[in-house]
């Protein structure tokens, strides 16, 4: 029987709940080693129990003396006084200096009783007993009094502050070795699901890795918390049932992802109302919509949707802060004010809580929002910084946001959409810049630079008059400017030796034929596409018909390290690529032709640093002689500036 959501509650309601749930669990203490306490976080107040330096202690080698018996001397004029001592680093100073009297005394020895002032041993000079000071001193000079740097009574920690090792240093000069710190809350982690994976067997069939519990791990690590407990659970109530009572036996909270939604496979809910008490199943929220928070034995239980995207953002906005009050960690806002850098589109009746990436110029930062099924593709998460809240009655958000950032932001220099070149690695790796690299294909690439979303498009689209990029950037409407790139080989990527004898692209119409495409708006897949029409064409059949003989033109690969390892693999026999990729793993190339891969970004980006920078580095001879080991080449045309409109 189909399972409805109860009642779908507000991120509001949700927070309540989340809140009530604390008097489940206090924070807890216990006392370390200073050593062993790096990013703990201190529970109470620290003061320090006595003076650093305990003692008046020398600034220099040279003589302790009393500084009046230095007054008005000179070179000419020195002050002769009798040596009546010597005190060494680290002891004891047990002789007293009088009127007319020195100690000879090393850097940080302890000052002698009578003694306030150092003449460094440069303006002396020992001889007979006695030593001649060329140089007056002032009272003080060259001595560190006792308390100049820690007063006994001086707050040198304070509670709710992390642990680091400049406050450990701060500790340990006054003796105190060890510090009470907020335990770490301990917690479950528990994916569900018959097709999840461990990450160190082998993958079967239907089968996909555990993604969750390794995002989910890293996630309570960094917001306080320790993970004591970790498993994989099929699709089995039992053994669910088990390894939720085990994990409560074991930790504080217990985290679950998968089997929350509304589907007849999904036990979730039902499993938590049957052994413990649920709390709210359904968070009127996109994406996570299908969370279930519960108490099972006393312990907070958060059921986290399956999608990668939506257990991780769910975890953000409720889970987090419950660590971070577990934990001490302080609730610190970890949000930056940007500008959209497109209009972000969104359905309306739900909250959408939408991925973003941040871009920055001098004066601000740029949003971006993360498209399509970010849901449940974990490279939509990797590449996101944080996200931006649209309310339920927006339809569009624009303008100034307020970013929610997942972890310490660290802003790319440059945004690249397009379509995937290892080209673009080797001029990232030389020039040094950090970025963003969305892999969307050729059109998708000029696309994102005509809405704004781009620094720099990588395209190689061939138009039917033979011609790159340019004329389809027109018929695209992308006003921007054309730096032409480099050259690469294109053709067929098939197993060593070619056991299925490929010779061109009538053959992958053949029944024992698999092939692997690339995605719609690559360049490559226009270039094959071109091709399957003039095949169309001379056999007097549609271009659909032609397709669907095959076996794998719907099978897209969105890069080209993605059809050779399909090859590789004997997934498919052939696919479209180039001819670096294949070399790269040992694989045979058929070359159909050399193509322009060029850059397209508007003009006013070429005052942005990184991006001149990353044109410095393509008209490079290091970037010439690097892509010519990866079977690609610079030309005569490299560099070259087309302006387009």
């Amino acid at each position: 029987m189909r399972k409805i959501f109860r009642n779908l509650v507000s991120i509001e309601k949700a927070l309540e709940i989340v809140e009530s749930m604390k008097s489940l669990v206090s924070p807890e203490f216990e006392v370390v080693d200073i050593t062993d306490g790096y990013s703990r976080v201190i529970a109470e107040d620290v003061f320090s129990p006595l003076d650093v330096p305990t003692f008046d202690r020398a600034a220099m080698d040279g003589y302790a003396v009393k500084a009046e018996d230095t007054f008005g001397v000179d070179e000419s004029n020195p002050s002769l006084l009798r040596v009546v001592g010597e005190v060494e680093t680290g002891e004891e100073a047990k002789v007293r200096v009088e009127r007319g009297e020195a100690v000879r005394i090393s850097t940080g020895a302890m000052m002698p009783e009578g003694a306030n002032a150092v003449v460094m041993v440069e303006y002396t000079n020992e001889r007979d007993g006695y030593v001649e000071i060329y140089r007056s001193v002032a009272p003080g000079e060259n001595v560190v009094f006792a308390g100049s740097d820690i007063m006994a009574g001086e707050l040198l920690a304070k509670a709710g502050s992390v642990l680091t090792a400049r406050e450990a240093g701060l500790l340990a000069a006054t003796g105190i070795g060890k510090v009470k710190v907020y335990k770490k809350p301990e917690v479950a982690i528990i994916s569900t699901g018959n097709e999840i994976c461990g990450w160190n067997e082998k993958l079967k069939p239907g089968k996909i890795y555990d993604v969750n519990t390794a995002t989910l791990s890293l996630a309570v690590v960094e917001n306080g918390g320790k993970v004591v407990f970790r498993r994989v659970v099929g699709d089995d109530e039992e053994d669910l049932k088990k390894a939720i009572i085990d994990a409560t036996k074991v930790a504080k909270i217990v985290i679950t992802s998968g089997g929350t939604s509304a589907g007849e496979g999904d036990m979730i809910y039902r499993l938590l109302e049957r052994i413990g008490k649920v709390l709210l199943h359904g968070i009127a929220v996109k994406p996570g919509k299908p969370a279930v928070f519960a108490v099972v034995r006393n312990k907070p239980v958060f059921a986290l949707p399956g999608y990668p995207t939506s257990a991780f953002m769910i975890f953000e906005v409720f889970v987090s802060p419950f660590l971070r009050y577990l934990s001490g960690l302080k609730e610190e806002k970890r949000e930056v004010e940007a500008i959209t850098g497109v209009r972000i589109h969104s359905p309306q009746g739900r909250r959408e809580l939408r991925p973003v990436c941040l871009t920055k110029t001098r004066d601000s930062y740029y949003a971006y929002p993360i498209s399509g099924n970010y849901s449940a593709m974990v490279s939509k998460l990797a590449i996101a910084d944080g996200f931006v809240e649209i309310e339920e009655n927006r339809i569009i958000l624009e303008g100034k946001v307020k970013v929610k950032l997942f972890s310490t932001l660290k802003p790319s220099d440059l945004v690249i959409i397009g379509s995937h070149c290892i080209g673009v690695d080797v001029i990232l790796r030389l020039s040094g810049i950090r970025a963003k690299t969305i892999n969307a294909g050729s059109t998708g690439g000029l696309l994102a630079v005509k809405r704004g979303e781009a620094d720099i498009a990588g395209t190689h689209l061939l138009d039917e008059s033979g011609e790159y990029n340019v004329p389809i950037m027109r018929k695209l409407g992308v006003n921007a400017l054309l730096v032409k790139g480099y050259l690469r080989e294109q053709g067929f990527i098939v197993k060593k030796g070619n056991p299925k004898k490929i010779k061109w692209f009538e053959d992958l119409l053949r029944e024992d034929v698999r092939f692997v495409n690339r995605n719609p708006g690559s360049g490559t897949r226009v270039l094959l596409d071109m091709h399957l029409r003039k095949i169309a064409e001379e056999k007097g059949e549609k271009f659909e018909e032609i397709t669907k003989k095959i076996k794998g033109y719907e099978i897209e690969a969105k890069t080209h390290t993605s059809v050779a390892v399909a090859v590789l693999s004997g997934k498919a026999d052939v696919g479209l690529g180039i001819k670096s990729v294949a070399e790269m793993y040992g694989l045979d190339f058929i070359p159909v032709r050399a193509e322009e891969y060029d850059f397209a970004l508007k003009k006013e980006k070429l005052n942005k640093e990184s991006v001149r920078k990353f044109l410095e580095t393509l008209r490079s001879e290091e970037f010439a002689e690097e892509i010519e080991k990866l079977g690609m080449r610079v030309w005569e045309r490299t560099g070259e500036v087309i302006e387009v409109n």
